[in-house]
């Protein structure tokens, strides 16, 4: 007569479904956190804005006027969102990112209301007496902008955004040389310093 079948001693330990659907799911969420990032943000480009800044910090400290040195800024910003657009563009080729896609649209909607909010307050500011404030308002509002933004792209960019928001908090109560000087060290500086890291770190 034969005996009856045995059990296998060690059977392979069935993962509790609950337990592999929570990773399941972390898997999911970790997949479309890394897929809806912006990473076109251009690190030279970067780098590129940040020396034109320097530049213009130099020319606007031989000016006499407000009104020279505004220009000598105002130039700069145009030259310098000019270079920022067309090396972002030129690296969602490369990287195959759509400026369309999801991410891209939040990071262009997220950072130019705070750019525009600039360029009203800066018409409104001029001639008032308070053009002091406005290195100041500048740095603020532009890390304002690079924070929202970059919260749609590479952990580095919200970084940024917040240095260049701790120096405007620093400019507007302290007096308009010093503004001055922190202009240069945030859209100068800051630009340089965190463009190369970008640059570095997520590929040009």
């Amino acid at each position: 007569m034969s005996s009856p079948l045995r059990k296998p001693d060690s059977e392979p330990t069935a993962v509790p479904i609950e337990i592999k659907a929570a990773a399941d799911l972390r898997f999911i969420r970790q997949t479309m956190e890394r897929a809806s990032a912006f990473t076109a943000v251009p690190g030279w480009g970067v780098v590129a804005m940040g020396l034109v800044a320097l530049a213009a910090a130099v020319a606007a400290a031989g000016t006499s006027t407000m009104d020279s040195w505004l220009r000598t800024w105002i130039v700069a910003a145009l030259i310098a969102i000019g270079i920022g657009a067309a090396a972002m563009v030129r690296k969602a080729r490369s990287d195959r990112v759509s400026m369309r896609s999801a991410s891209g649209r939040r990071f262009i909607l997220s950072l130019l209301p705070p750019l525009a909010a600039a360029g009203f307050l800066t018409i409104a500011v001029y001639g008032s007496g308070f053009e002091p404030l406005l290195p100041g308002l500048w740095l603020l509002l532009y890390g304002a902008g690079v924070i929202a933004g970059g919260s749609y792209s590479v952990p580095i960019v919200p970084v940024m955004g917040l240095a260049f928001m701790i120096l405007g908090a620093m400019a507007l109560f302290t007096p308009f040389e010093t503004g001055r000087l922190l202009m240069g060290a945030g859209f100068g500086g800051l630009h340089v310093v965190f463009g190369w890291i970008i640059a570095r770190r997520h590929g040009g």
